[in-house]
């Protein structure tokens, strides 16, 4: 399911459970009971958890969006460290420049097709693409240098390679969930006492009141919505945040 439809779903669905709640809640109410006032404890209770859940969604926020930046310049490094193997090839004879290319376009192939639909699921990512790499290491180690060029060459292909496999195990130890489950327990429940506030205001059924309520409603879903979906580093559904090694391989292509 797409992640706008999950979003337009959470929200509608809680935006309508404010708005009929606080409707019900005005029909139950006694004709003896005052609603034009609220009581200024009930004021400060209510700035002070907004408050406080404001500065914990505020580092939620900050959190995953710090481990998806990290994991976009782990994957970075990774196409970038196999695109200087490439290029720096080209003082070696073709027929081999095009050998450890196909190894190169065959480990980013694994890695997108195969690594990334794992780690969406947070499952078990198998060693092929550790063999693959391996293989690429291979081929330029067991390679004698025959000249002055591919002498000076030889050491840095061989620090690039393990530049990648160190990208590629980064990568792999963060696939997964950023937050531990008792932060998204706090960051849900926190929710839910912060929009259980608003029957506390005793606010009226007119329309500028609902419209506020619910706008605050869908706020603090969608800020919600926004943690969930930061807190994947690699995203919970397709590869676009394996575009680098994509490109890597259109380009060897």
């Amino acid at each position: 399911m797409p992640e706008w439809l999950i979003y337009t779903l959470a929200c509608a669905l809680v935006c309508a459970f404010v708005v009929a709640a606080t409707v019900m809640r005005h029909r139950r109410v006694a004709d003896d009971e005052d609603t034009s006032q609220t009581p200024d404890v009930l004021e400060y209770m209510v700035m002070m958890v907004g408050v406080v859940y404001a500065i914990v969604l505020g580092l939620a926020i900050a959190g995953v969006w710090e481990a998806r930046g990290a994991a976009e310049d782990t994957v970075q490094r990774e196409a970038q460290a196999l695109y200087e193997i490439d290029q720096r090839l080209d003082v070696y004879p073709a027929a081999f420049h095009t050998q450890v290319r196909r190894h190169i376009d065959a480990y980013a192939r694994h890695a997108v097709t195969e690594e990334w639909p794992a780690m969406e699921d947070d499952g078990a990512v198998d060693a092929s693409g550790g063999r693959l790499l391996t293989r690429i290491r291979s081929d330029i180690a067991h390679r004698t240098p025959t000249d002055e060029l591919q002498a000076q060459a030889y050491q840095p292909l061989l620090d690039q390679v393990a530049a990648a496999d160190d990208a590629r195990h980064q990568r792999l130890d963060s696939a997964g969930s950023t937050l531990p489950g008792v932060v998204w327990f706090g960051l849900i429940a926190g929710g839910v006492v912060t929009l259980g506030l608003l029957y506390a205001l005793q606010i009226r059924r007119s329309a500028r009141e609902l419209m506020l309520a619910t706008a605050f409603s869908a706020l603090v879903v969608f800020l919600l919505f926004l943690v969930w979906s930061f807190d994947a580093p690699f995203g919970h559904s397709g590869t676009d945040s394996a575009q680098p090694l994509q490109e890597l391989y259109a380009s060897t292509a």
